[in-house]
């Protein structure tokens, strides 16, 4: 097994072009040369071309490409957070929704982003080593790097971080344990902060400017904002089982003094794509058609009359529920495709993907107000700020007073008109799946209440990133989702409290063993998707 055993042969040979082709993920295997064909001193000489590794990993972060999205993103998290479900049976209903996990849809959780991550920002990483003009796209390469695999780790756990490209006697590629990996990524991006920090009162350099798919002004300070906000992200994902580190890195990330977090829309990151949103195509009757909006969706900004909804969603087609905003249940028997094909659409998306958003920002200040953390305000304004950014972002603003006064409404029962066997898929109003927090903050309230109105209303707000909407739902068990109908895991996932993970790829058994068998020996149980993550603690009580 050779050293660069997670470059590829993909990431080729179109060397002088400034764009490169992210889209291959195929012959993924041992390559011991340069994976793009170049000398260091090539690459430096062009700064474009250095540039557009960035581009790439940029645009890998949340793939793009629209195959490679299915089974990455909408075919696992977007299902799991409650966002959107399946309409179509496939593999004859038995597959990630129904908790047989697919192993080859799965695996490209791993090899896209290792192939169009890892790979190039190392290489940007490692030049900017020898060359001083690099340190903004090295802060960059870092910020991307972390923003990608901590994706990649939560879904899997343990991944190959600090030893990429480093093989060990055996030629095997050794996994970071995931209690391992968070200190890790702070440790980018308190590099990649510190960098910024120094540069944001300067003119944004031109290989920054060439290389920046988010922003087109105030380069330096929105990444270095977005990085800060990155941090407090991470840092509350481990509150629970690291508090003491949570608390520093959370803490830093609020420290005024390191530059900020996201505050406005205009600082909303969105990396500009090369191609249509992979959702469009995937929901679109004209297209794939794969997608419907989800029946938590429905009964959660249903039951809240959220006037986001329409932004989100297109009212039914069906007969049996026309204009209705109805959802599919994720997790049933479905007859076959054309039976939930009138249900609510997703809208069209921009040409670009949503990395985080101000609205997010702000629901973890609420969090770490609520936790006592120096320098994150008043959780009830951080709250109903995070609701302003969310409503503005989605033209609702006028709107926004009325629904954060809204001490009445509540998530509502769901209904399935199409199922196999009439009630089957329905959830009552007495169903404990079906939430009763109202959206008005309450001072009076339990912090476990007030955590799930701010959770809550931070997976509105996340739409339609499925990734984080769904770790979030295994950190804190909010908001309150509906567990499968139909489970055919042979009781490897129990239907409560649901699937935790997916597994480490069975390539990587195959050809990287001793590195995965040892990885998957220090889960704390066996690779299948019941065994929770590090940070995902069976006690969700604040």
């Amino acid at each position: 097994m050779n050293k660069l055993k997670y470059i590829s042969k993909c990431v080729c040979t179109a060397l002088v072009l400034v764009a490169l082709i992210p889209g291959c993920t195929a012959n993924f295997e041992d390559l011991n040369t340069d994976p793009l064909g170049l000398t260091d001193e090539q690459a430096g000489s062009d700064f474009e071309l250095v540039a557009a590794f960035l581009q790439q990993a940029q645009r890998a972060v949340i793939p793009e490409d629209v195959g490679t999205y299915q089974l990455t993103e909408n075919l696992i998290s977007d299902c799991y957070s409650g966002y959107m479900a399946a309409q179509a049976p496939f593999r004859s209903n038995s597959n990630n929704l129904t908790y047989e996990l697919v192993d080859g849809w799965n695996s490209n959780v791993w090899i896209y982003r290792y192939v169009n991550v890892m790979n190039p920002t190392y290489k940007v990483m490692e030049l900017a080593k020898s060359n001083t003009n690099f340190k903004d796209l090295d802060a960059l390469a870092r910020i991307i790097k972390v923003s990608a695999m901590a994706r990649v780790s939560e879904k899997i756990g343990p991944i190959i971080y600090s030893k990429y490209n480093v093989s060990e006697a055996d030629g095997s590629i050794s996994y970071d344990e995931q209690k391992d990996i968070y200190p890790l990524f702070f440790a980018d991006l308190e590099k990649a902060i510190t960098s910024l920090k120094e540069l944001k009162t300067v003119a944004t350099s031109p290989q920054m400017k060439k290389a920046d798919l988010a922003y087109t002004a105030n380069n330096y300070d929105n990444w270095l904002r977005y990085a800060n906000t990155l941090r407090l992200r991470l840092a509350l994902r481990i509150v629970k089982v690291a508090p003491a580190l949570a608390k520093t890195q959370g803490e830093a990330a609020l420290d005024p003094q390191n530059g900020g977090l996201l505050e406005a829309n205009s600082q909303n990151c969105f990396i500009t794509t090369s191609v249509t949103h992979p959702l469009n195509i995937i929901t679109s009757p004209t297209d794939w058609s794969d997608t419907r909006m989800g029946a938590p969706m429905e009964s959660i900004m249903g039951g809240y009359n959220d006037p986001r909804i329409g932004k989100y969603f297109v009212p039914a087609k069906d007969p049996a529920v026309l204009n209705q905003f109805k959802g599919i249940r994720s997790g049933i028997d479905i007859k076959d495709k054309a039976t939930y094909n009138g249900y609510s659409e997703l809208v069209r998306f921009p040409q670009k993907m949503q990395l985080m958003v101000a609205a997010e920002s702000w629901f973890l200040k609420a969090e770490a107000a609520l936790r006592g953390w120096t320098n994150a305000g008043v959780a009830k304004t951080n709250y109903e700020t995070g609701i302003d950014r969310s409503m503005e972002m989605h033209g609702a603003s006028a709107q926004a007073a009325a629904y954060k006064n809204d001490a009445t409404s509540k998530p509502k029962p769901y209904v399935d008109p199409k199922a196999l066997t009439a009630g089957q898929n329905d959830v009552a109003a007495t169903s404990p799946y079906l939430s009763t927090i109202t959206i008005k903050w309450d001072d009076a309230a339990t912090n476990d209440k007030k955590l799930e109105r701010i959770i809550t209303q931070k997976w509105i707000a996340l739409f339609p990133d499925g990734e984080e909407a769904w770790a979030e739902y295994r950190r804190t068990g909010y908001p309150v989702l509906f567990p499968v109908v139909v489970n055919l895991s042979a009781g490897r996932i129990p239907t409560i409290p649901g699937v935790r993970r997916i597994q480490i790829p069975i390539r990587e058994y195959n050809t990287n063993g001793p590195a995965a068998n040892a990885a998957a020996a220090k889960l704390g149980g066996a690779d299948t998707g019941a065994t929770r993550l590090w940070w995902d603690v069976a006690d969700k009580s604040f």
